[in-house]
């Protein structure tokens, strides 16, 4: 199945390293992130879970969970914490999916094109899960996607960022600039009128163009 922006994000169960959660009751009424590595106990996996790990709080502050996933058993995760908090200075308190079946893998296409369906004799360089990020909104619905090869860790700060952008597009009727960041000024959506636009932003705008009215930061 190829998931598109919007769709609904698959439903699934699964094993974590807190246990057995039912993916839509846990997201609850919230945000989410659902992102995937390629194996444990390998080098740019364990950076990334520590950086995450260590922003955690400032995803909570935005009412936005995050849960990891590999194919490797809890077991291994756990196990594999304790390094990750040793070298990178944070232990992840996120549930992590122990995706032993690729269930959730194959629900999410985050296998590369090689991949062989089966998990007997996967290693970090044959037939492991891509580096895959789902956001998903308090609607269930699939917000952002983006997929890195195994070989180049995530910028996790533009994640965050893209989420400031969304939770905010979401509440107002503007879009965000290129490398914009929370607070700098905005774009008023393109399907908004002038004449509409007079009543939701009293303030005025600027418009270098007619199509490109930038206002403040609501």
């Amino acid at each position: 199945m190829s998931l598109r922006i919007n769709d609904v994000a698959p439903d699934f169960s699964a094993e974590t390293t807190q246990g057995t959660i039912r993916f839509h009751d846990w997201i609850g009424d919230g945000w989410a992130i659902l992102f995937s590595h390629p194996k444990d106990f390998t080098p740019v996996c364990t950076t990334e879970l520590g950086y995450m790990a260590g922003i955690e709080d400032k995803f909570a502050s935005r009412n936005c969970k995050i849960i990891g996933l590999s194919i490797d058993p809890v077991e291994n995760h756990a196990r594999w914490a304790k390094d990750i908090e040793e070298t990178q200075g944070h232990l992840p308190r996120y549930p992590m999916i122990g995706d032993t079946d690729l269930a959730v893998a194959k629900l999410y296409n985050m296998l590369p094109a090689e991949e062989s369906g089966s998990s007997e004799g996967r290693t970090a360089a044959t037939n492991a899960t891509v580096r895959s990020v789902f956001v998903i909104g308090p609607d269930k619905r699939i917000k952002l996607m983006m997929t890195y090869p195994m070989t180049t860790g995530r910028n996790f700060d533009e994640i965050l960022r893209a989420l400031d952008s969304m939770q905010l597009t979401a509440k107002y009727k503007v879009a965000t600039p290129v490398n914009w960041k929370q607070g700098e000024d905005v774009i008023i959506a393109g399907s908004v009128s002038d004449e509409e636009a007079r009543t939701l932003f009293p303030q005025g705008w600027e418009a270098p163009k007619p199509y490109l009215r930038i206002v403040r930061y609501p």
